[in-house]
């Protein structure tokens, strides 16, 4: 099988056999693999939104798991088993290596404002557990951001992705799967103790009320909330076996996506009445009300700490994948210059993520302390899920035409019926691209062309002109092979 450009010092696009192999300890379980990516994808943020819908909600995660989540992570799981080195590898294979490196930019984009999103959440729920007045406090907030996310830069370069799989799957564990356990498991207790649910739980309910367009959006805006599952593909070459454990990582991580996004928002739903949820106070209010019920007030604080260090997980599973997959193409192709694919000894694309950190350094500053630009951010954020969008149809037409165009090159899993996921999944992403031109309720009364010009032009931007730029820019005196002391990383 071909190996990783960076771990393995290849620097033909990963067709040559492996200079040197890697000692076992450097190997990733498959379940710490299933862990990161769910680490990636869920968590328990979403719960009191969806909360709100009661049974309904398992209408509105299981339709977009069906025509969006299965077909992603069936698709990728071939994919990974084939042409190992992540959604760019893929893309190149079965479009254009242009193509692949535009891929690897729609993925690493998105999170020049995700990182200052999932780390003011951070920061919210420290002040929960420290002092409530500190969330409204933009200082706070900008601190936490920065500070953690240099954290996070400096515990990636020192450990690179076996510190980063221990502290997902840690993170998975105790800040994600066992406070949502306990949520389920106190809110059928509360059901056995004869109390009413709160939501009707009747089969005329598992359906939300068609509200027109706004049922659509709804139900099209959680297609988003499974982005990021094809994420640590980059990592397969992690894996001892990854025809074999990859397939099964990715299907492990289904199941725990799904556990994870329906059971916590109906325990809630169970315990807490629709109309008295809030949505602002976010999951901390929802465990403080659900704990409060039985006495268990002192968890609360426990259960924030859990929920920091989830999120810290997901913020280092994020920080690896989609900066990695950049500096693979980027060292391909000649698509970055030099400086851009300095590798510390352990592999770690250093100077990428030194970059995006005063990226992330200013916005927080910016999005913390003026609240016109705070105001405003929930603006990059539909254009940024929408240009990560975009990764998901060159996906799924690489695994279309590489059916076509390499039907006997070797794959440890092939998707059943891979057509009609990859239509599916075309289809689901298109809809999610344009739901994300609907203004939502933040708009007010603004005019909605207004809301279509700034998304659309910022979907072209980061989609299309930043990378035509830099395709037209690349040299190929810039590919840089991996160093010597990476090949034995």
């Amino acid at each position: 099988m071909a190996d990783d450009p960076v771990t393995r010092g290849d620097t033909g696009g990963g067709e040559r056999a492996a200079v040197t192999a890697r000692p076992a300890t450097n190997y990733i379980t498959w379940t710490a693999l299933a862990l990161m990516t769910v680490s990636s994808v869920a968590s328990l943020r979403p719960a009191p939104t969806m909360a709100v819908y009661g049974l309904a909600c398992v209408f509105l995660y299981v339709l977009p798991a069906i025509v969006f989540l299965v077909p992603t992570a069936l698709v990728s799981a071939e994919l990974a088993s084939g042409w190992p080195g992540g959604v760019y590898r893929w893309v190149t294979e079965g479009i254009s290596p242009n193509m692949g490196f535009a891929a690897a930019w729609h993925q690493f984009a998105m999170t020049i404002f995700y990182y200052p999103t999932l780390l003011s959440f951070v920061a919210s729920t420290l002040a929960y557990v420290i002092d409530p007045d500190l969330a409204s406090s933009g200082v706070f907030t900008a601190v936490v951001i920065i500070v953690v996310y240099w954290a996070g830069v400096l515990l990636a370069l020192r450990g690179g992705i076996g510190v980063i799989a221990k502290l997902a799957s840690s993170g998975v564990l105790v800040g994600t799967l066992i406070p949502g356990a306990l949520l389920v498991i106190l809110g059928i207790v509360y059901l056995l103790q004869g109390n009413p649910s709160a939501a009707p739980m009747s089969g005329s309910n598992l359906l939300p009320a068609w509200t027109g367009i706004a049922s659509i959006v709804l139900i099209v805006s959680n297609f988003g909330a499974y982005s990021g599952m094809e994420m640590n593909a980059v990592h397969v070459n992690e894996l001892k076996d990854p025809g074999r454990q990859f397939p099964r990582s990715m299907f492990l991580a289904v199941i725990l996506v799904l556990v994870i996004l329906i059971l916590p928002p109906l325990a809630i739903s169970w315990v807490v009445p629709g109309d008295q949820i809030s949505l602002t106070a976010g999951v901390m209010q929802a465990f403080s009300v659900v704990f409060g019920h039985f006495g268990l007030q002192w968890l609360v604080p426990l259960v924030g700490l859990a929920i920091v260090i989830a999120s810290l997980a997901g913020f280092m599973t994020w920080l690896s994948g989609p900066s990695k997959s950049l500096l693979l193409v980027a060292r391909d192709g000649g698509y970055l210059p030099p400086y851009f694919q300095k590798t510390n000894k352990v592999g770690v694309q250093q100077n990428i993520l030194v970059a995006q950190g005063w990226v992330t350094t200013l916005l927080a500053l910016l999005f913390a302390l003026v609240p016109a630009v705070s105001n405003a951010y929930w603006i990059f954020m539909t254009i940024t899920t929408s240009v990560y969008l975009l990764v998901y149809l060159w996906l799924f037409i690489a695994a279309y035409r590489l059916r076509k165009i390499a039907p006997d090159h070797p794959r440890g899993y092939r998707a059943p019926a891979l057509p009609l996921l990859c239509g599916v999944g075309f289809v689901a992403s298109i809809a999610a691209i344009a739901i994300s031109f609907v203004p939502p309720s933040q708009f007010g009364g603004g005019s909605p062309w207004v809301f279509v010009g700034i998304v659309g032009g910022g979907i072209l931007l980061l989609g299309l002109i930043i990378p035509a730029a830099l395709i037209a820019l690349r040299k190929p005196s810039w590919s840089v092979p991996a160093n010597p002391e990476e090949q034995t990383a």
